[in-house]
């Protein structure tokens, strides 16, 4: 398998409605696979809402990016150099590129396409009941293990393009089989 992310790793956050109440969705994905890495529900936008998103790419990847891109807001700029400065000094700590344009050399555009996609799925079950509910989760499978990307070359998952391959012909399927099968 290769690496599950790789150097260059996008964040963002978006309003998801939750009991008829706007919430904030954090998600992390890695820019070369579009695998995404982490993601949380807040109610609130501030830096400690946002830190442990971070903690939990560094530890499903088991590292952590040479270059962090958001779109400019400081929350994440903020948790960005409290998890990534304080705790590997500056000049091992990740660039953080606070690219706000939609055109350019360098832009968010990857992850406001991923944003997107979940905007498409909340607007058909018009909400979320809980904080914790499935559904989000299951978007991130959707996303990584099932969903072909355009973006990627062959129009393969962003599993596949880190490595990771489902066999069978029913991927949802063989993901529970293979989920039943683990114990804990």
């Amino acid at each position: 398998m290769d690496e599950l992310a790789k150097e260059e790793w996008r964040t963002d956050e978006m309003y998801i409605k939750v009991k008829g109440n706007m919430k904030y969705l954090f998600a992390m994905m890695d820019d070369e696979t579009r695998f995404r890495l982490a993601q949380q529900v807040s109610t609130h936008k501030g830096t400690d809402d946002v830190r442990p998103m971070y903690r939990i790419a560094a530890a499903k990847a088991e590292k952590k990016p040479k270059t962090l891109i958001s779109d400019g807001a400081n929350n994440l700029h903020d948790a960005h150099r409290k998890e990534y400065w304080d705790t590997y000094g500056d000049e091992k700590s990740p660039e953080h590129i606070r690219e706000i344009r939609l055109s350019g050399q360098v832009h968010n555009n990857k992850m406001e396409r991923q944003n997107g996609e979940w905007r498409d799925r909340e607007k058909v079950i018009r909400g979320l009941k809980k904080d914790n509910s499935p559904v989000i989760e299951g978007m991130e499978i959707y996303h990584n293990f099932i969903r072909e990307h355009t973006g990627l070359p062959n129009k393969i998952t962003p599993a596949e393009a880190a490595g990771i391959k489902i066999e069978g012909e029913n991927k949802w399927k063989t993901i529970i089989q293979n989920a039943s099968l683990k114990r804990i």
